[in-house]
């Protein structure tokens, strides 16, 4: 996802792209050592999104020097189902000399049961590592519900969530003042230092009212915000990054072109660094962090009343 390159015309493009686990098999301990990992077939499988699984799974296996190949199998929700994916897991594990590694959300367990017997793999299960030992602490039985919500319909969290992806959507790239009080956050900084994608993650992930606003070359020399913002200067984040970085993302997109030239890059952000330090915005580079450290560090200085549920 990508801002607006230039002026503040509408640009957007859908988007979208942690915890200790224990695993269903037992595995002897043996010495670790730094060799290249085998090619593997990493599997999310859930009765639901799979989702949780996916994104779990990524985040322990980022840990690996690992080559493999991701295979995501949502709404597994009978034993037919289930049966057809362990064929898959076990085709794999015979073409490869080496068991998957599968990671399953399952609140049926029967399916649950039915898949891990019938596979040749690696196993984590996260729902029994964490689900069943909170069962014994509060002392009651899980519902065992697929999905984050029972009936979106009844959800206000639901709710709020799609009403901020509106507002984000509808407030993109300064393409709108309206309502602009409303916003929760407004995002700014230079063309191209990942404003969109932040404001839609905020949203959807939080249920943020997430603006966004580039400044641009016009502002510069008038050496002023936006007029749109002087209102809501309380409600500003500064977003930055390396001129190199910028550089490179903008040839992507304008090769050869003045706009993505790296002198350019190096006069917009001087530029819109000087006005939001004279604004008193606050600011971070977004060169080497994701999505989500940015998310959560605007939260923190911005909104941590969301970092609270």
């Amino acid at each position: 996802m990508k801002d607006g390159a230039g002026g503040r015309s509408a640009s957007w493009r859908t988007f979208y792209g942690r915890c200790g686990l224990s695993c269903s098999l037992s595995v002897p301990l043996r010495v670790i050592t730094q060799s290249p990992m085998p090619h593997r077939t990493v599997f999310f499988v859930s009765d639901g999104t799979g989702i949780t699984a996916e994104t779990f799974g990524k985040s322990i296996l980022a840990q690996f020097p690992m080559r493999h190949r991701q295979v995501r199998r949502p709404f597994i929700d009978t034993e037919d189902k289930a049966e057809q994916v362990a064929r898959e897991i076990n085709v794999a594990a015979a073409q490869e000399g080496a068991r998957p590694i599968v990671f399953i959300t399952f609140a049926n367990e029967v399916v649950r049961d039915h898949l891990t017997r019938a596979t040749h793999a690696l196993v984590f299960d996260m729902f029994r590592t964490f689900v069943e030992p909170l069962e014994v602490e509060f002392g009651v039985k899980s519902n065992h519900r697929v999905g984050r919500f029972s009936d979106v319909a009844k959800s206000q969290e639901y709710h709020d969530r799609i009403e901020a992806i509106n507002f984000s959507l509808a407030h993109d790239d300064g393409q709108s003042a309206r309502n602009l009080a409303e916003a929760d956050v407004i995002l700014v900084g230079v063309s191209r230092c990942g404003k969109t994608p932040t404001s839609l993650y905020l949203a959807m992930q939080h249920g943020v009212k997430a603006a966004n606003c580039p400044l641009i070359p016009e502002d510069f020399e008038r050496g002023k915000l936006p007029s749109m913002l002087v209102p809501h200067k309380g409600k500003c984040f500064g977003l930055t990054i390396d001129a190199d970085r910028l550089c490179q993302i903008r040839n992507e997109r304008r090769p050869g072109s003045k706009y993505a030239s790296l002198e350019n890059c190096r006069y917009e952000i001087n530029e819109a660094e000087r006005l939001m330090k004279r604004d008193g915005i606050a600011w971070l580079s977004s060169t080497h962090k994701s999505i989500e450290e940015i998310a959560t560090t605007i939260l923190r200085d911005i909104r941590p009343d969301r970092l609270i549920y």
